[in-house]
């Protein structure tokens, strides 16, 4: 039994027992920036690119026949990573969120993204490392989200080694064009001390999940590999696995190229990015759990599950005993995901109870929830969320508690009576209003499991499908006229023991919260993109 089962116990109770350090204060004034930065270093800007308007949420959600076919080129790229991370607009409300009073002042000015991200932090690392076939010359650029650019970090082709660190069976086209995405942990550890490898290992799985809504929207495909020779990348970027840890790779079917064949290897001579990012704080600290979960989720890295092996992991089917209520089709889900993307943002503190929530509102929701819950590429399809909702306000269901049934697409009932109470009195924080939301959706996993069967890396898979499960139910709900929160701040273990889950092994990780809003907000935006 690995490290990552001990630290998932502590993420579970930390509402009771709190992690150490239990009285650290963040330093505000000395964080680190919100990207990596590299003085000197050359970049070009990325190309605007073209929206089909038939690329809705629906098809890029639940996407008919084999989404795939098409090929990405740079005005493709340009236009998902500008869609997902890249700064589309800043804003500013009277909400009910604790940084309220930093929102007003320019330098700390609240910029939108398509995807969420804990604390509004955004540490994840976009790499392109691009081999012959691309449009540029080929090498190793960050994506500097602020300039929507690419910063040249190496030149020369060293999509080989790319290719050899993701080894036999990797999923994804033969290409040499491969987008490696990394987790600079200071980025978020300055804020959430040893409880930043949780919330970074989930906005790994929003991004991830926007891009494969992004994409199957039109056409294309994104497959991303949890499982490849960490170190081999690690030096390959020239990052510090104590302060850096790469968490994805995903492969780009690219126009043009000429994939290289099976037998090819990567350079003799391994070379490195030489270029260091500055870093603005003074201080930089370091965190025994943080370290000790990269070194416990890095340590078999090449270890790709076989096909199936999650299996004895899946999602437990619902009760089939529990009494059932129907719900009518889903709202469609027809905003493009531009658009839908460009709306998601957190309610804080908005909802308004008094207009329900209607109930193909709340189906889309959930359908969107599941259709989220496989991230495909090398972790295949078996599913490991299961869904929960808390039902206050939603027109036509009474209230309660109740398990999604995703074969049938209805409820089964888990527990009668107004479930306002309960939520508020196991939320820790003061900016939102639980029993003012229309429902308030648990996705489950059984992390001790999926940790039994595929080792202490595991723990990154099972919270990239819970932040890709988030994802998902944002944007929907940004098509469906909903507002939507999500939040980590709760009694885990009061949610087992509401739910019944003692002996299921489902650990409830994050909670959703989606209902109508206050007409008339007091809001400033401004588009930038």
């Amino acid at each position: 039994m690995g490290y990552a089962h001990e630290y998932a116990a502590a993420i579970m109770h930390r509402g009771r027992v709190p992690m150490d350090p239990a009285d650290y204060v963040p330093n505000w004034q000395d964080g680190p920036r919100k990207a990596k930065f590299y003085p000197g270093a050359d970049s070009f800007p990325l190309p605007d690119a073209a929206y089909p308007s038939d690329a809705t949420l629906d098809r890029g959600l639940c996407p008919e026949g084999a989404p795939g076919d098409g090929e990405f080129d740079l005005a493709t790229l340009s236009g998902m990573l500008r869609d997902s991370y890249g700064l589309t607009g800043r804003r500013l409300g009277v909400q009910a969120n604790t940084d309220l009073s930093a929102l007003p002042f320019y330098p700390l000015a609240n910029w939108s993204r398509g995807s969420a991200s804990g604390g509004g932090l955004y540490p994840v690392g976009v790499h392109w490392v691009s081999g012959p076939s691309g449009p540029v010359p080929p090498g190793v650029h960050y994506y500097s989200t602020r300039h929507h650019a690419m910063q040249r970090l190496l030149t020369g082709d060293v999509s080989g080694q790319v290719r050899a660190a993701l080894g036999e069976g990797a999923p994804g086209p033969a290409t040499d064009q491969y987008l490696v995405l990394s987790i600079k942990y200071w980025q978020n550890s300055f804020k959430y001390n040893s409880f930043s490898f949780h919330a970074v290992s989930m906005d790994l799985g929003a991004c991830v999940q926007t891009w494969r809504m992004w994409a199957a929207a039109r056409g294309l495909a994104v497959e991303p590999a949890l499982w490849f020779d960490e170190e081999r990348l690690a030096a390959l970027l020239g990052a510090d696995p104590r302060e850096e840890g790469i968490f994805a790779v995903v492969p780009l079917k690219w126009g043009g190229c000429k994939p290289c064949s099976d037998g090819e290897v990567a350079a003799a001579t391994p070379v490195s990015v030489r270029r260091k990012d500055v870093e603005r704080s003074r201080t930089v600290l370091t965190f025994d759990a943080l370290l000790r979960m990269q070194e416990a989720t890095s340590a078999d890295a090449t270890a790709r599950p076989a096909p199936g092996a999650l299996a004895p992991a899946a999602a437990h089917p619902v009760d089939p005993a529990a009494a059932e209520v129907e719900l009518p089709p889903a709202r469609p889900l027809e905003t493009d995901v531009r658009t839908a993307l460009r709306d998601r943002r957190s309610s804080f503190g908005r909802f308004e109870g008094q207009q329900p929530v209607t109930r193909p509102q709340l189906a889309a929701c959930l359908g969107a929830a599941v259709a989220g819950s496989r991230l495909g590429g090398d972790t295949g399809e078996v599913p490991l969320a299961k869904l929960y909702a808390f039902v206050s306000h939603v027109e036509g269901l009474e209230p309660g508690s109740y398990a999604y049934d995703p074969e049938r697409r209805s409820l089964r009932r888990v527990k009668e009576g107004r479930p306002g109470e309960f939520l508020q009195k196991n939320y820790f924080l003061a900016n939102y209003n639980l029993e003012q939301a229309g429902a308030v959706l648990v996705p489950t996993v059984r992390t001790t499991a999926v940790l039994d069967v595929v080792g202490d890396r595991g723990y990154r898979l099972v919270n990239a499908t819970i932040g890709a499960v988030a994802q998902s139910v944002y944007t929907a709900a940004s098509a469906v006229d909903l507002g939507c929160g999500v939040a980590l701040g709760f009694d885990n273990i009061s949610y087992i023991e509401e739910l019944g889950l003692e002996g299921t092994g489902e650990a409830p990780l994050l909670i959703m919260m989606i209902g109508n809003e206050r007409p008339a907000p007091a809001d400033f935006r401004y588009e930038i993109a």
